[in-house]
């Protein structure tokens, strides 16, 4: 399995993946191993895919099997949860150090195609993920939906994340997630 950035030849590859994964189609049974929310429309992924550089896959025969998306707060700011995390980034912090808009940027939504889960991908395609963007920020930031806690799990357990504190927006409760980019695999 190949581990890159997307280029726009993988756009089909990762719209299939989000949508088979994504919290408006998944079936109610394969939700509790795990789904995405993020909605992106095809100017917004190919933003990120040409513009950000932020789209890291992994990939056989041409087949996208993995997908962790990463962009600045900037790009990310046209989204009301996103812009509502900007305002608070502040709030939180790594190690002593405060999280803002300029040392840190937002990752995922991360997804791995059920075929494929198990096998160790998630973490490659974390760690390839959070070198992609190691010499533009400091500090990865994300956030967790509390209804999910496959994702939670995988981000505390397989890549030791740490829970900078908690928010609620739109009537859902989140985890603040975030590490170093230089963080390395154990």
């Amino acid at each position: 399995m190949e581990i890159l950035q997307a280029t726009m030849e993988d756009f089909d590859g990762i719209v299939k993946l989000l949508k088979t994964y994504h919290v408006d189609y998944i079936s109610a049974e394969d939700k509790k191993d795990g789904f995405v929310t993020t909605n992106l429309t095809d100017d917004q992924l190919r933003r990120l895919i040409e513009e950000e550089n932020g789209v890291t896959i992994a990939k056989e025969n041409g087949r996208v099997y993995a997908f962790a998306l990463a962009a600045s707060w900037d790009y990310w700011k046209e989204w009301p949860l996103f812009e509502y995390m900007i305002e608070r980034l502040e709030d939180y912090q790594l190690d002593g150090v405060t999280i803002t808009k300029e040392n840190s940027y937002q990752y995922g939504p991360i997804c791995i195609d059920k075929s494929v889960r198990g096998t160790g991908l998630f973490e490659k395609v974390f760690f390839a993920s959070l070198a992609s963007m190691k010499d533009r920020f400091p500090i990865m930031a994300t956030f967790i939906n509390k209804i999910n806690p496959r994702s939670y799990a995988a981000h505390t357990r397989k890549v030791h994340t740490t829970e900078a504190g908690t928010f609620q927006f739109n009537n859902n409760n989140y985890f603040l997630m975030s590490c170093s980019t230089s963080m390395q695999p154990e």
